[in-house]
């Protein structure tokens, strides 16, 4: 047997390493002692007669006599300077030597015994017999040398750390090699969701492992993929899966890092990345944010568009498809903007397939939470299908805050596991803000916003195509005196009448002030915001107004129109007209249902004022059954619970924040 004590690893003694800094030190200390070692007073050039004048007047406090270059340097005394040196040279305040040229010590030796006996001058005298010459231009030339060589270290040091190697390798590629051998902890199995775009970028991977299968029929493999979509989608992490995946090299980089401020470095960067891809060919090259270099050449060209970033975005149009051959190299490129892309970097050829990553679906929701869930402790209550209910809209970034975030409320409330209540406190917390109970508001205040939330909740209720309430509150969240949250359903297109009903339950608040409290407040500014936009939005770029039917005014390029309106004066007074048409008629509206409802919205406003939150089961209460069922009040009913049994179960979707400016 081994004695498993003499196997312990011993700690080996740390090695010396050279820290650049000791060296900035050391030239520091250097100049300092050259400061402080060199004279840099102002030395004046006297003849023999002048010299022999003030010495006799005993201006001078020390002579020193060079025997080999017969030289003298006499300093004068500091009571006896304006004897010797003007006025300006005396307020500089360098000036109290000079020097003397004799024509030997000897002869000096002969004056100076006799002006002591003459006049008794108190002057010291002392000889030096070395030559300073050398001395003299080491110090002259010794702070250019510093500078020279504390110039080079900081561009070596600078230039190695912003530039990949040094300024003489600005131009070389700043991608990240993932090689074949290195180890990845990212696969498809980790990528929840977005089926078909996984299937698209596994027959990517899949051809490069297996050629002869596509190749056999004839078929070629797509040159470049584009991955599009919203943010935080999982564009990059399905590009790290692939890294994951494919038993090739990858390269990595961002659209940014072709970009700098030397003229021509982003062309250069482009050539040596695909000269590099080649030498590895087969090999795929991601580009994250390509929108950042692949913008359409030619816009705001009045206005001194980037020659740099159009000269990088040609060399990239080149390469990737170009006289010279690019077998085996693979572009794979995110953009949550590809309608500012340049149309030539989207033709087939270079790009031939966009890969669209959307939103998750609520199965999709329910794969991403499973997969975030995984790693936290969580009980018994936690049920994921649930959670994915709760959060339409949400992407997969948003569910994994949404995890991490229960898991520290959790810990701050000192649970042993993530429960329920946590995930439903951070749904709250993320969409709706913190609460903000310690916020003053006064009685009437609280009125106000009470009668205005029950205004929101009362519509909602009453209105066939209006999204289905889930909680009201008045406790104020974030920038918010007030919210409403509600549970929209997942609908791929949206009708006129359902569009009518949403501004009708909107304007439920501002109109709720009006009739019941006689006055309207600030705190409609969010609702009125999103009237007026969605109002715009049914004139202009859905075509469904009575005045302008079937007309579109909105350019999905962004190239077309530029700055000029694609409509006429006239035309614009219409869409003004139309649009205050169709606020104002569902404002009436919306006075018309609370006015044949105010009891019961009064009650709702009192239960609101006593509770400061309120549930669906409330509302169901005070106004009876919903008339109409739809998908999502089914998904409602498949909560188990609700309100008054768990004050935590509703989940905030979408929020009514009712802000002061």
């Amino acid at each position: 047997m081994t004695d498993n004590n003499n196997m312990l690893p011993t700690n080996p003694k740390p090695k010396f390493r050279f820290n650049p800094s000791w060296l900035y030190i050391l030239i520091f200390v250097t100049l300092l002692g050259f400061l402080m070692m060199n004279d840099f007073s102002t030395t004046k050039v006297l003849d023999w007669t002048e010299f022999c004048k003030y010495a006799n007047e005993d201006v001078f406090d020390k002579i020193v006599v060079s025997n080999r270059s017969n030289t003298i340097e006499a300093t004068v005394r500091s009571d006896r300077r304006q004897r010797v040196f003007s006025a300006e040279e005396i307020r500089l305040g360098t000036a109290n030597k000079v020097e003397v040229k004799i024509a030997s010590p000897d002869k000096f030796a002969d004056f100076y015994d006799k002006a002591v006996l003459e006049h008794n001058i108190r002057t010291s005298v002392s000889y030096r017999d070395g030559d300073d010459t050398i001395w003299h231009i080491l110090l002259s030339w010794l702070p250019l040398i510093l500078i020279i060589t504390i110039t080079f270290l900081l561009m070596r040091r600078v230039g190695g750390a912003a530039m990949g190697g040094g300024i003489f390798s600005v131009g070389k590629s700043k991608a990240q090699l993932f090689d074949k051998d290195a180890h990845t902890k990212i696969t498809f199995k980790d990528v929840a969701g977005l089926a078909e775009a996984k299937q698209e970028v596994e027959e990517i991977v899949s051809f490069l492992k297996n050629p002869k299968k596509y190749t056999e029929l004839g078929g070629k493999i797509p040159k470049g993929a584009l991955l599009v979509g919203p943010p935080g989608t999982g564009k990059t992490l399905l590009a790290k899966a692939v890294a994951g995946e494919a038993n090739v090299p990858f390269f990595s980089l961002s659209g940014s890092d072709f970009v700098e401020m030397f003229v021509g470095v982003g062309a250069s960067r482009v050539r040596d990345l695909f000269r590099q891809a080649k030498d590895k060919a087969p090999c795929i090259v991601f580009i994250d944010e390509i929108d950042a270099v692949g913008r359409a050449r030619g816009r705001n060209a009045n206005f001194n568009a980037n020659d740099e970033r159009e000269s990088t975005l040609n060399q990239l149009l080149t390469e990737m498809d170009g006289f010279a051959s690019n077998s085996g190299v693979i572009i794979l490129a995110a953009t949550n903007r590809a309608d500012v892309l340049d149309k030539a970097l989207l033709r087939a050829g270079r790009f031939d397939r966009q890969i669209h990553v959307e939103l998750p679906d609520l199965n999709e929701r329910k794969e991403i939470f499973n997969v975030h869930v995984k790693p936290l402790k969580v009980d018994a209550t936690v049920d994921t299908e649930f959670l994915a209910r709760q959060t339409p809209g949400f992407s997969g970034a948003d569910i994994a805050n949404v995890c991490n975030e229960a898991a520290l409320i959790a810990a701050r409330n000192g649970k042993p596991s993530v429960q329920k209540d946590d995930f439903m406190n951070a749904v709250d917390r993320i969409v709706g803000g913190l609460e903000k109970r310690s916020k003053i508001t006064t009685a009437k205040e609280r009125k106000s916003i009470a009668f205005h939330e029950a205004g929101h909740a009362s519509l909602s209720w009453l209105l066939e195509y209006a999204n289905p309430l889930v909680k009201v509150t008045i406790i104020p969240r974030g920038k918010a005196l007030g919210a409403a949250w509600y549970l929209p359903e997942e609908r791929q297109i949206t009708t006129r009448e359902q569009l009518l009903d949403e501004l009708c339950a909107l304007l439920g608040g501002r109109a709720a002030e009006e009739l019941f409290l006689g006055e309207v407040s600030t705190g409609a500014s969010n609702d009125l915001e999103r009237v007026t936009k969605q109002a715009y939005a049914m004139v202009v770029y859905y075509g469904m107004s009575e005045t302008l039917p079937n007309l579109n005014y909105y350019d999905s390029t962004g190239q077309d129109w530029g700055f000029a309106k694609p409509y006429s004066d006239e035309t614009a007074r219409l869409i003004d007209e139309e649009v205050k048409r169709i606020v104002y008629t569902q404002y009436e509206r919306a006075k018309t249902i609370l006015t044949e409802n105010a009891e019961k919205h009064h009650r709702l406003a009192d239960k609101l004022l006593d509770n400061e939150v309120i549930y669906s089961e409330d509302v169901e209460h005070i106004f009876g059954k919903r008339m109409w069922v739809s998908r999502s009040d089914e998904i409602l009913e498949l909560n188990g619970k609700n309100g008054k049994q768990d004050e935590n179960t509703p989940a905030e979707a979408t929020g009514t924040n009712d802000t002061k400016p």
